[in-house]
């Protein structure tokens, strides 16, 4: 018996394989990428029925790759082997995207960070806390999530990211939370959270650059409406020495 007929569905796999080593993604609908990557963890059968019946029940690619491992168990025909590529595959994004900012050289636009957040934050169901780390000339030193939270709060503390900043020698940083309610604008939390930063970093020769909100594809930034200078105009018009950290 040829391979063809002991498999039926091998010539459409191989097919997909061929359309990506071609074309990348760029042709492929969100059902398609979800049925390539299911082949890779299930050999000898046809995966389009998961593929639909992820599709279906999440909606989208990114919801898919964002799900509960749980839920996606919950999916006919989707097994452990299959949901470990499915939750490798935003792993290895996050971590290419970030040896990328770390290994491209000075920061010098600051949409660059926001991109970065936006693509690893936007469809987590929990707030996160996460601070990019710079030294004098812009260079990433590292990435960190700092904190995670329940679905509605992060519990953050300046001192906490300060000692972080003043342990790897960072002169800036740049630090992201995602709102999981889709909401951009800063809560009252948010915004004394950032004064304090603020406050707390000035004394010690740390600048906080910026502090976004994530929130799906907006991003609030505190830099861009202007509220970070004005809390260092503040510190600085106070008089302050020493701030507690």
């Amino acid at each position: 018996m040829s391979k063809s007929a002991s498999h039926p569905g091998e010539g459409h796999r191989q097919r997909l394989r061929e359309k990506f080593l071609r074309h990348g993604l760029g042709k492929f609908t969100d059902e398609e990428v979800l049925e390539l990557l299911l082949t890779l963890a299930t050999p000898r059968r046809d995966c389009k029925a998961q593929a639909r019946g992820l599709m279906k029940r999440f909606g989208s690619l990114q919801a898919v790759m964002d799900a509960p491992v749980e839920e996606l168990a919950k999916i006919k025909g989707v097994g452990p082997r299959n949901i470990l590529g499915i939750k490798l595959v935003p792993a290895v994004a996050r971590r290419y995207l970030e040896d990328q900012l770390v290994h491209r050289g000075p920061l010098a636009d600051p949409r660059q960070a926001a991109d970065y957040f936006r693509m690893t934050m936007s469809g987590l169901k929990q707030e996160v806390f996460r601070v990019i780390l710079l030294d004098t000339h812009n260079r990433v030193l590292g990435v960190e999530e700092m904190f995670s939270g329940t679905l509605n709060r992060a519990v953050v503390y300046p001192r906490e990211v300060v000692a972080r900043a003043l342990g790897v020698g960072a002169a800036g940083i740049i630090c992201a939370h995602n709102h999981p309610s889709g909401e951009p604008s800063p809560s009252t939390q948010d915004e004394e959270f950032t004064r304090l930063l603020v406050f707390a970093c000035m004394p010690v020769g740390v600048r906080v650059l910026d502090h976004l909100i994530v929130a799906g594809a907006e991003i609030y930034s505190f830099a861009e409406h202007g509220r970070i200078a004005v809390w260092e105009a503040e510190y600085q018009a106070l008089g302050l020495g020493e701030a507690g950290v």
